[in-house]
């Protein structure tokens, strides 16, 4: 046995929620339903303007390890934060969701401790501001290769993937995990991201990794048409394992060349936020544990389906037990 189950590597950013109805978004000029990056004073007074806040350590991968944490699995975190206020809020709360944090807080750090403002619309709909801080300066140099290399799955996050020392963070950590038995992969996270860097996506795809996570659009974004059934195969030629989330349609799944599709009950969400992040939880959690590629999507799709029936990223209830509801254990 490894010293851990998953290791995740990705952006520290604290989440700050609260809700908010459309006229507000008007109001201060937020494009609703999409997230958006924002430089420091326009982070500032979008926190300032914002009411009853729920704050909690997020960034993508870190709630995904908080759903796997849930879960009962041994995770890891491998992320960037300064050594502020924000910054120590972030590494001891993950502590206490039981995710090791691997790096000390930066106490020279160059920018503050990211954080995402995130506004949830009546109808559940979320539109994110996130101010990018030192997490986005995340290098190599913050990768333990001994962590990765204990892990039997990491877990990397495409919102890094902007500067040339993010990819060569992934690198390193999927290479030392790989080599030493273990198995690594991606959630795309942004189809502009992939826009921008998809000849890297690619490559990294196909040379470093064994699974990749996205959905419609991110899948499409690799290689630029409409006809997704031709993207996922192109995609499963280069990687062993692809997943794909449809929204309402469900889940396909394609897997050493067979295909599984997954179709999933439709529900109205209270919070979309972190549906993603926790689908992945679900589906990391059947894939760490040996389970077929229907139970590991219907495990996706049961605990996105616990997070969006609430405010926050991160699940409230006992995933253990919406599983053996379900009899998915």
């Amino acid at each position: 046995m490894k010293r851990y189950q998953v290791v995740g590597i990705g952006n520290a950013v604290v989440d700050v929620i609260t809700r908010s109805e459309d006229s507000f978004l008007d109001q201060m000029g937020i494009e609703k339903g999409i997230m958006q990056l924002v430089e420091r004073d326009r982070a500032e007074s979008l926190y300032d303007a914002m009411q009853e806040r729920l704050q909690a350590p997020g960034g993508s991968v870190a709630n995904t390890l908080a759903g796997l944490g849930n879960l009962g699995l041994k995770t890891a975190f491998i992320g960037r934060v300064k050594d502020d206020e924000l910054g120590r809020f972030y590494s001891g709360a993950m502590e206490e969701f039981g995710t090791k944090f691997i790096n000390d807080p930066v106490a020279e750090g160059e920018l503050p401790t990211s954080r995402c403002m995130i506004f949830v619309s009546p109808d559940g709909e979320r539109s994110m501001n996130t101010y990018l801080g030192i997490s986005s300066e995340l290098g190599p140099d913050d990768v333990d290769e001994s962590v990765a290399a204990e892990s039997e799955v990491v877990f990397l996050e495409g919102y890094l993937f902007d500067k040339d020392k993010g990819k060569d963070a992934f690198i390193r950590t999927a290479r030392a995990c790989r080599g030493a038995g273990g198995k690594a992969g991606i959630a795309i996270s942004d189809p502009f991201c992939v826009e921008r860097h998809r000849d890297d996506f690619l490559k990294l795809i196909e040379n470093d990794l064994d699974y990749v996570i996205g959905n419609e659009a991110e899948i499409r974004a690799l290689y630029q048409n409409d006809d997704l059934d031709a993207d996922l195969k192109a995609v499963a030629e280069i990687c062993p394992l692809v997943v794909c989330t449809r929204s309402g349609d469900g889940v396909s799944i394609i897997r050493d060349g067979v295909r599984t599709d997954i179709a999933v009950e439709k529900s109205v969400p209270v919070d979309a936020t972190g549906a993603g992040d926790q689908f992945a939880a679900g589906f990391l959690y059947g894939l760490a544990t040996g389970a077929d590629m229907e139970t590991c999507g219907r495990m996706g799709h049961a605990a996105a389906g616990e997070v969006i029936s609430h405010m926050g990223p991160r699940p409230e209830t006992s995933l253990p037990d919406l599983f053996k509801q379900k009899g998915l254990i």
